[in-house]
């Protein structure tokens, strides 16, 4: 079996270590980094499955090193931070972040959330051979977790593949938001529409950049979304 790497930026020693120890007693392989600067070199010189992230950070913040993880990579990122602030969190998602953690923390928690978000990568990260989905200019490569638009490369974070890779399938069923955030996060949908609205904002801002003549994805209006025909 192929070990998980995971990659904690967290400039607080203790708070680092403690997260390093429940990750590897899940039997996880994990590199502590305790700047933003030393955890973009690390990103740089490795393919992590994910990355837990503090935001408040020497060198380089949180938020910068998300920005410059999602120009290139689609690993789950988890923010751990004391920010609550329902601003902060929709700020992050909009820059990629697929989970956000409160610190103090409860140990199961952050375990729990690792496991959730490993487990819906790997299962895009692991599809058949030649498992393609093509819709108008868009191919989306299960095997490859890539997405290309009129032959153009379009970096998505690992929700906006999973909720396209959903849509893809099932192109003229429509998804209501609970829908759709039960299938992506497994978790029970609570009501909340902004975090789904936010990943769904993102997801057809990226395609109507590479393809701006082209609609993808509809919202049918009181009920939620589906492939635009």
């Amino acid at each position: 079996m192929q070990t998980v790497s995971i990659l904690v930026v967290e400039d607080d020693p203790d708070i680092n270590d403690l997260l390093c120890t429940i990750l590897r007693r899940q039997g996880f392989q994990v590199t502590g980094a305790f700047s933003g600067s030393e955890g973009r070199m690390c990103i740089a010189q490795y393919n992590y499955d994910l990355i837990l992230l503090d935001l408040m950070l020497p060198g380089i913040t949180g938020e910068e090193l998300i920005g410059e993880i999602r120009a290139t990579k689609t690993m789950p990122v988890i923010v751990v931070s004391a920010k609550t602030a329902q601003a902060d969190k929709i700020s992050l998602l909009r820059l990629g972040a697929d989970d956000f953690i409160v610190k103090p923390f409860d140990v199961d928690e952050v375990a729990a959330r690792v496991e959730a978000q490993l487990r819906r990568y790997k299962q895009f990260s692991s599809g058949s051979s030649g498992n393609l989905l093509r819709y108008k200019n868009l191919v989306l490569d299960r095997d490859a977790v890539e997405v290309s638009v009129n032959g153009q490369s379009v970096s998505l974070t690992a929700r906006e593949f999973a909720i396209l890779e959903l849509l893809l399938r099932y192109p003229k069923k429509v998804f209501t938001r609970a829908n759709l955030f039960e299938q992506v996060w497994e978790e029970e949908f609570l009501g909340d529409d902004n975090t789904v609205n936010v990943h769904m904002s993102n997801l057809r801002s990226k395609l109507a950049k590479a393809d701006p003549e082209t609609e993808y994805i509809k919202t049918v209006w009181g009920i939620g979304f589906k492939m635009a025909e």
